[in-house]
């Protein structure tokens, strides 16, 4: 199920050029947003690809799942946070949108990856699921 490297997979890449555009728009955010909305925005893209090399680099699929939920998680924080920018009219249009789409993109390509990942768990008996700690 895992790319020799994680820089084969299409959802990395996806995820680095995600990242590059949001560091674009904040450019262009104002000086005083440096630490706050801003910064938040870095820090939720930078989780996404480097929680897909993490996920990628376990031994497990157990552990492979968990990673690419947290990179889940921060895609959905990054696209909360990019529709927030939207509302206070920070950063250019264009640039927003089209993180938008990439993170969009990506969301569907994590949620896709962790479906098949849980579907591994599921039907494999030797290796305990999340919910069967429940």
């Amino acid at each position: 199920m895992s790319a020799r490297h994680f820089k084969e997979l299409e959802v990395w890449q996806l995820a680095m050029i995600l990242t590059k555009k949001i560091y674009e728009l904040t450019s262009g955010f104002p000086r005083e947003e440096r630490y706050g909305l801003s910064s938040q925005l870095q820090r939720a893209a930078v989780s996404i690809p480097s929680n897909i090399a993490e996920s990628n680099a376990r031994t497990s699929t157990k552990d492979y799942a968990r990673f690419v939920s947290i990179a889940l998680g921060s895609s959905a924080e990054l696209e909360t946070q990019l529709l927030l920018s939207k509302e206070l009219n920070l950063g250019d249009d264009g640039l927003r949108d089209e993180a938008l789409l990439f993170c969009e993109r990506s969301g569907q390509m994590l949620s896709r990856l962790h479906q098949a990942l849980t579907h591994k768990l599921e039907s494999d008996p030797r290796v305990p699921s999340p919910e069967s700690r429940i």
